[in-house]
């Protein structure tokens, strides 16, 4: 744990059937930390690894507290010790489902029938973790490309190291990289249909995962804490 250059608190499903099928389509288990054989599915119009990139490094997760670098004399015994103790004072939250959705050009799942309930762990999340992280550097800034950002995306990237918490949060697990215009449609069909036997109903939130990014930008589960409060 303490090898990781930065940390995260994401959603990550419990073993079964959904992240198995997550893992494989995006070439990486985050929970055992190996990459996966991509499926080579009929209708894409390029194949699997040419759709994932970026999703691929972070593992399939929903994120409650983006990646964050540590603060000065923050441990990560500490990082693991916060989440564990905010995982105990939170109650899981339960959706009706969850369905596929282009969002900015990029495809997710996303939760149905929870809103309010996942603002309110997600601002928990995000409150309660934040004496952890170090403040974003200029580069980092820069990576949330500023320049698009309301003023309140503003003001939140400095009260809390992200633009996108509290009213600006839209929980969602990625599935693809930012596709063209020609793309997002036929990957969508495929997508749907790839996983529909899997997609659970209702959809539960039952844990707060503690993640980690190695040297390699690669991220890893490093440990699932129950929403027991």
């Amino acid at each position: 744990m303490d090898q990781m250059k930065r940390f995260a608190v994401y959603y990550a499903p419990r073993p079964g059937g959904l992240a198995d099928r997550a893992a494989e389509w995006l070439g990486w288990d985050a929970a055992t930390g190996t990459p996966v054989a991509q499926p080579q599915l009929a209708g894409l119009p390029v194949p699997a690894t040419g759709l994932t990139r970026d999703p691929a490094r972070y593992g399939f997760h929903g994120t409650l507290r983006a990646p964050f670098r540590l603060a000065e004399r923050v441990t990560a015994e500490t990082v693991a010790e916060t989440v564990a103790a905010l995982a105990a004072r939170h109650s899981p939250v339960v959706c009706d489902g969850l369905r596929l959705e282009c969002l900015d050009g990029f495809l997710a799942l996303t939760p149905e029938g929870c809103e309010a309930a996942l603002l309110a762990l997600a601002a928990a999340v995000v409150e309660g973790t934040n004496s952890l992280r170090a403040p974003p550097t200029e580069a980092e800034i820069i990576r949330r490309r500023p320049e698009r950002l309301t003023s309140r995306q503003h003001d939140l990237l400095h009260l809390w190291g992200y633009p996108y918490v509290m009213e600006e949060f839209r929980f969602h697990l990625t599935l693809t990289d930012r596709l063209p215009p020609d793309q997002s449609g036929p990957v969508a069909q495929v997508l749907a249909a790839h996983f529909a036997p899997v997609l659970p109903k209702p959809f539960l939130i039952q844990d707060l995962c503690l993640f980690g990014e190695d040297e390699a930008g690669r991220f890893h589960l490093l440990a699932r804490y129950a929403l027991t409060g």
